[in-house]
């Protein structure tokens, strides 16, 4: 079980796991094992999640939530294939966290009296002081 806050927790059955080569260095170990970790969560099938959070999730902008509704998180970060699981999960753990804040409406409001006397006033302090730097002609 993935926790993910409170009231959710992601069931390991709905993660598919596949174990890739890992790119770059790594010395001979890169060529035998595979150590990086390619993580798949499909929302829409997910049995946790109510249909509300589905669609917040779904609607979530970035890279890794394809069009089918599939996160895929690569992990290859260290040499260990369980430590990349580890981080993977973690990164599954914050991205539908982050996607699952609800995002509070901004209340409109007017600047007050004061507040605009205070802008004006800088605006003229600010104008006199480059009128001050200009050349005079006579």
């Amino acid at each position: 079980m993935l926790p993910i806050n409170e009231q959710i927790e992601i069931p390991d059955n709905e993660i598919e796991w596949t174990a890739i080569h890992a790119q770059g260095s790594g010395g001979q170990n890169v060529n035998k094992v595979a150590t990086a970790i390619h993580l798949r969560f499909d929302v829409r099938k997910s049995t946790v999640l109510s249909d509300p959070q589905k669609e917040q999730i779904l609607n979530y902008k970035d890279r890794r939530i394809s069009k089918d509704g599939v996160i895929i998180i690569k992990s290859q970060q260290t040499r260990s294939q369980e430590k990349n699981r580890t981080i993977a999960l973690q990164r599954l753990a914050q991205l539908i966290a982050a996607a699952l804040v609800k995002v509070k409406r901004r209340k409109a409001t007017r600047p007050s009296i004061a507040s605009k006397k205070k802008r004006l006033d800088s605006k003229t302090r600010h104008s006199r002081l480059k009128e001050s730097r200009s050349k005079t002609f006579e």
